[in-house]
């Protein structure tokens, strides 16, 4: 046999070897246990901002004297929640919409437009909560007649996430440790960690408002309650049997 041939024969023998042996080694590594738990950490904060939608709708015959009448009690809003203390910057108009408002007076017959609705909504960005009864109450003294939304937010939304997830992260490591000693063993050191979605409350909505005619004079009250932000980890240890160290 020449030598390239031996030296072949050789090496798929030394091949066959490393391949036979291979699965009795990856057989024989131990298996490390380990424990998985999940937790969720949840934080209360008082609210310091709001977000108020006020709209003003009017009906007329015409859709320039609906506007006409729209425009001007919304500049009287307007006006009336600057005077509270409300820079220009933090209003904003968020829609503004004409619909016409159609009669049918028998069948077959073309519909008869009878009115038109306007509608002006500005969106109201406050940064001190004590504003938001004023402001309510000073946009329906003035004209408005439509309170769409309500919502409460925190300026400090990163902190508030950060303190939720140092909650869950310190119950999933009393769940494992927990399991850990049942099972007749000991929690080992951290293999894994991982966060899963912020949960934020949505907007409080707020049906349609008007000032009570039979309590004129007395303020719109407004309780701004908590914020509740929930945080979820997924943790993975090791685990030591034996007795607990």
């Amino acid at each position: 046999m020449r030598s390239g041939a031996r030296e072949w024969m050789a090496g798929a023998i030394l091949l066959l070897g490393a391949s036979a042996v291979a699965p009795a080694q990856e057989q024989t590594r131990p298996i490390i246990p380990q424990i998985l738990t999940s937790a969720q950490g949840e934080v209360r904060v008082a609210p310091d901002r709001a977000t108020i939608m006020i709209g003003v709708q009017t009906r007329a015959a015409t859709a320039e004297d609906a506007a006409a009448q729209n425009s001007r009690k919304q500049r009287a809003v307007i006006d009336a929640i600057k005077a509270r203390g409300v820079p220009p910057e933090q209003i904003g108009t968020s829609s503004f919409n004409v619909i016409p408002e159609t009669r049918y007076d028998s069948q077959g017959q073309a519909p008869r437009i009878t009115s038109y609705l306007v509608t002006n909504t500005v969106t109201v960005e406050l940064k001190r909560i004590e504003l938001v009864g004023p402001v309510l109450d000073a946009a329906l003294a003035n004209g408005a007649n439509q309170i769409n939304s309500l919502s409460f937010g925190i300026a400090t939304a990163d902190s508030a996430r950060r303190a939720a997830l140092s909650v869950a992260v310190a119950k999933a490591k009393a769940d494992a440790d927990v399991m850990a000693r049942a099972a007749g063993g000991s929690l080992g050191p951290l293999i894994e960690l991982a966060a899963g979605e912020v949960y934020r409350p949505p907007p409080r909505p707020m049906v349609a408002m008007s000032r009570s005619l039979e309590s004129p004079g007395e303020g719109v009250p407004v309780e701004p309650g908590q914020e509740v932000v929930r945080a979820s980890v997924s943790t993975r240890w090791q685990f030591i049997p034996g007795p607990p160290r």
